[in-house]
C-alpha cells in the first residue's frame, strides 16, 4: 500500500471516529436538555441519572481513540455544551451536582487518556527496540554472508595467483605449465560456482507455483545422479509412492532434490546405500526422507546446518542446505536433519500435498 493511500485511509478513519464521538455528544447533550426522553416520559429524576451515565460514553471512547488529548477535549466540549443548562436552566439547586459531574468528566478523560498514551509510548518503544534488533540481526547476517563469500573466493584466488606466477616464469617446463593452467582453470570455475550459488540464495528467482508430480520429479533426480553415485560406489534404494502431487515450482524442487542427494553421495562411504522414501500421509502431507550411512552430523552442528556458509565439508560453499531451506519454506514446507555420530544423517522434508485430480 502506497504512503498516499495509507495517509488517506488514516484520515478517513479519523474523520469517522470524530463524527462518531460528536454524534454521541449530541445525543447525550440532547438528553441532558430534555429534548429526547422528557417529551415522552415527562420530567423524571431517572432521566437525569441516565444522562449522567451517558456523558461518560463519548469521553471514554474519545480517550481510547485519541489518548489524553481526546479525553480532555471531549470532556471540555461536553462541559461547554451543558454550561447554559447548569447556570440558566437547571436552577441553583442542581448546580453543585452538575459541577461534580463536570469534575468527573475531566478526571475520567484524563485518567483513561493518560493510560492509553502511556500504553502507546510503551508499545512504540517496544516496536523500536524490535526494529533495532531486527536491523542488527540483518546486518549480522549480511556480515556473515560477506565473510563467507570472501573466504570462499580468497583461497581460489590465491591458488590462481600462484599458478599464474608459475606459468609466467620462463624457467617453468611446458608440462608443468599445462598442469598449473588446469589448476587456474579449475579454481576459476570454483569461484564462478560460489558466486552463482550466492546469487541464487541472495536473489532467488520468482517461485512459479503449479501442480507438479513430486514422485516423478524425485525419480528424474535419482536417474540424473545414478552415474555420479556409481562413481562413488554408492547405491540408491528407493521406496517412492507414486502420484504424490504438490503445488510447487518444478525447477526449484528439482534443485532441492539434487542438493540433498549430492550431499548424501558425498557423505556416504564406498559400498554403502542411500535410502530414499516418499509417502503421502493421511494428514495431507508428503514426507521425503533421504538417509545416508556416513559419519553423520555432530549434535553441536545440527542447529547450524542450514545457516548460510556453514559447512562440515572441506570443499563447498555451505549455501546448498541454506538454499534448500529457503525453497522448502517458500513451498509452505519444513526441512530438518536427524543424525547420530557414526550412524549417518537423515534429511526429512515435509510438504503439503494436493489431490491428484485437483
Amino acid at each position: 500500500m502506497s504512503t498516499h493511500v495509507l495517509s488517506e485511509k488514516i484520515l478517513k478513519d479519523t474523520k469517522v471516529k470524530v463524527l462518531t464521538v460528536a454524534g454521541l455528544m449530541a445525543l447525550t447533550v440532547a438528553t441532558h436538555y430534555g429534548w429526547i426522553l422528557e417529551p415522552i416520559f415527562g420530567h423524571q429524576s431517572w432521566i437525569h441519572a441516565i444522562h449522567s451515565r451517558l456523558c461518560y460514553v463519548p469521553i471514554v471512547i474519545a480517550a481510547a481513540w485519541f489518548g489524553l488529548r481526546g479525553g480532555l477535549l471531549s470532556a471540555a466540549a461536553i462541559t461547554i455544551l451543558v454550561v447554559p443548562y447548569v447556570f440558566f436552566l437547571g436552577g441553583m439547586g442542581d448546580m453543585s451536582e452538575e459541577i461534580v459531574e463536570i469534575v468527573f468528566y475531566f478526571a475520567l478523560g484524563g485518567l483513561i487518556g493518560g493510560l492509553i498514551d502511556r500504553d502507546l509510548i510503551i508499545r512504540k518503544k517496544k516496536e523500536d527496540a524490535e526494529l533495532k534488533l531486527e536491523r542488527a540481526q540483518k546486518l549480522s547476517r549480511i556480515g556473515q554472508m560477506a565473510a563467507g563469500v570472501a573466504h570462499e573466493i580468497k583461497n581460489p584466488l590465491a591458488s590462481i595467483k600462484g599458478a599464474l606466477e608459475i606459468v609466467s616464469d620462463p624457467q617453468t617446463e611446458a608440462k608443468d605449465k599445462r598442469e598449473f593452467q588446469q589448476i587456474a582453470s579449475n579454481e576459476i570455475k570454483r569461484v564462478d560456482s560460489t558466486i552463482k550459488e550466492f546469487l541464487a540464495f541472495a536473489r532467488p528467482k520468482e517461485t512459479k507455483m503449479e501442480r507438479m508430480d513430486l514422485s516423478a520429479s524425485l525419480h528424474a533426480s535419482l536417474k540424473q545422479l545414478e552415474t555420479q553415485a556409481a562413481d562413488q560406489e554408492v547405491r540408491f534404494t528407493a521406496n517412492i509412492q507414486d502420484g504424490v502431487f504438490i503445488n510447487g515450482d518444478q525447477e526449484k524442487m528439482h534443485q532441492v532434490f539434487l542438493n540433498l542427494l549430492l550431499n548424501a553421495i558425498q557423505a556416504s562411504p564406498k559400498d554403502s546405500t542411500i535410502d530414499i522414501s516418499l509417502v503421502a500421509n493421511s494428514d495431507r502431507s508428503a514426507v521425503l526422507k533421504i538417509q545416508d550411512h556416513g559419519e553423520g552430523v555432530a549434535d553441536a552442528d545440527i542447529e547450524r546446518i542450514f545457516d548460510p556458509f556453514f559447512t562440515t565439508k572441506h570443499t563447498g560453499s555451505g549455501l546448498g542446505l541454506a538454499l534448500v531451506k529457503s525453497i522448502v519454506e517458500n513451498h509452505n514446507g519444513q526441512v530438518r536433519v536427524a543424525s547420530k555420530a557414526k550412524h549417518g544423517a537423515c534429511v526429512i522434508l515435509t510438504l503439503p500435498v494436493i489431490e491428484e485430480n485437483a
